[in-house]
């Protein structure tokens, strides 16, 4: 009797459950990192239940990234701002190429050489639509099976958003699922709104080019990559689901951009 006993209790969950969450804070006007946060500083609902935030820890990482470059009839906006992103990997880091309009090409696989991500796409032609949810779907399946570091797609972007087949609902599941994080930095406005829910579900942030220049940040690439790989991991009580209910709150001041993607 008493082995069937110890046996059940090795089944059952421990008392006291806790869940990570990478959550990403930056000041919305000049999309610099917000360090220096506590605990205290957040609020977490999951449905709109509160849960505990019993730590927040400030981490920076190294990355393993995703470039997607918008290949699109619009996509020369941006292209100039490629080789800045690029020059900002650091030696343990490793960057892929897709490049996308109406379907999506991987130009170079993951290399740590700048010069043959350079050469890469220098060499791409623009045409047709931008379709961001059909590429951003396949690079999100299956494109980062044998990464090391965090796995974060940078989607360089006129703005622009065609017609894909795939739902931003489905975009988002996958991205969580897969422990992505999506930093879009684009050009135009006229898909913001999309732009800024890829980020904030994903634990990612958004970038605004025209509103950088304003604030004074001459060159993006540097302020993009600092915020890449600076993030909170916090720690909350209870269990957590996949996180499409999913809010993080901060109490500053100050507006901010806060994302949040649950780890597992």
């Amino acid at each position: 009797m008493m082995r069937w006993w110890m046996a059940l209790l090795l089944l059952l969950p421990p008392l006291h459950a806790a869940t990570k969450i990478l959550v990403t804070v930056v000041e919305p006007k000049t999309g610099a990192p917000v360090a220096g946060l506590q605990a205290s500083d957040f609020t977490v609902l999951d449905d709109k239940t509160p849960r505990r935030v019993e730590a927040a820890e400030f981490k920076r990482e190294t990355l393993d990234l995703m470039l997607l470059l918008d290949t699109s009839l619009a996509g020369g906006l941006v292209q100039p701002m490629a080789d800045d992103l690029v020059s900002q990997l650091q030696p343990k880091e490793q960057m892929a190429v897709v490049a996308y309009h109406s379907s999506a090409d991987l130009i170079q696989d993951f290399t740590s050489s700048r010069e043959l991500i350079m050469r890469s796409i220098s060499q791409v032609k623009y045409g047709n639509e931008p379709h961001v949810l059909d590429a951003l779907y396949a690079a999100l399946d299956g494109g980062f099976q044998n990464s090391v570091f965090r796995r974060v797609i940078l989607l360089l972007t006129s703005g622009v958003e065609g017609y894909s087949r795939t739902s931003l609902r489905d975009v988002i599941q996958l991205a969580q699922r897969n422990q992505v994080s999506i930093y879009p930095v684009y050009a135009l406005g006229s898909d913001r709104s999309l732009l800024e829910q890829l980020a904030r579900a994903t634990g990612g942030a958004s970038f605004n080019l025209r509103e950088l220049q304003k604030a004074g940040v001459k060159s993006p690439g540097p302020r993009v990559f600092e915020v890449l790989r600076a993030h909170y991991t916090l720690t909350v009580g209870g269990n957590l689901g996949l996180g499409e209910k999913l809010k993080v709150e901060v109490a500053r001041p100050e507006k901010a951009q806060v994302s949040a993607l649950p780890l597992d």
